[in-house]
């Protein structure tokens, strides 16, 4: 046995590949249809590449492999830095967000986690006071979107293509 089968074999003894379960797109076609025309919606009403920050984070805080691979790869295709694709998850420390990102994110990150106390009072106003009320429901709307899509992926076993 090489030392590479051994590695592959160790780790598939302790993490298993994920086997497909049910796809809600064949088992429930109309829900499935309406969470798309929602993503649809505010793929059309959030600034690129905001919109991918949003999805990018929230699904790295969901532990979505399916996305995270997504969202970097339409940031990257879309012509975003590969370094702040790669410094995503460690947006507070880095140097390379503007403002608005900043706020996007750490209002994503707020929404996402909810349960750890939600969008602040301070949050919020500097939230309304960068994106305004229509552009911030957008946004809210974007990161509830994800969530969703998400929790669609995650205990369904949705996988990236291959390398």
């Amino acid at each position: 046995m090489t030392d590479t089968s051994i590695i592959e074999t160790a780790a598939t003894a302790h993490h298993p590949a994920p086997t497909a379960r049910v796809q809600l797109s064949s088992v429930v076609p109309d829900g499935y249809r309406k969470v798309i025309n929602l993503d649809g919606y505010v793929g059309q009403t959030v600034e690129a590449p905001l919109g991918d920050l949003i999805k990018l984070r929230a699904s790295q805080l969901n532990g979505c492999s399916f996305c995270v691979d997504m969202h970097s790869v339409d940031l990257q295709e879309g012509g975003y830095p590969l370094r702040k694709v790669f410094a995503v998850s460690a947006w507070r420390e880095s140097p390379w967000f503007t403002e608005r990102e900043r706020t996007a994110l750490e209002l994503t990150e707020a929404v996402t986690l909810i349960h750890q106390g939600g969008v602040s009072e301070e949050l919020y106003a500097r939230a309304i006071a960068e994106f305004g009320e229509v552009d911030f429901a957008n946004l809210l709307l974007a990161i509830g979107t994800i969530n969703i899509w998400n929790r669609i992926a995650v205990p369904t076993h949705l996988q990236p293509p291959a390398l």
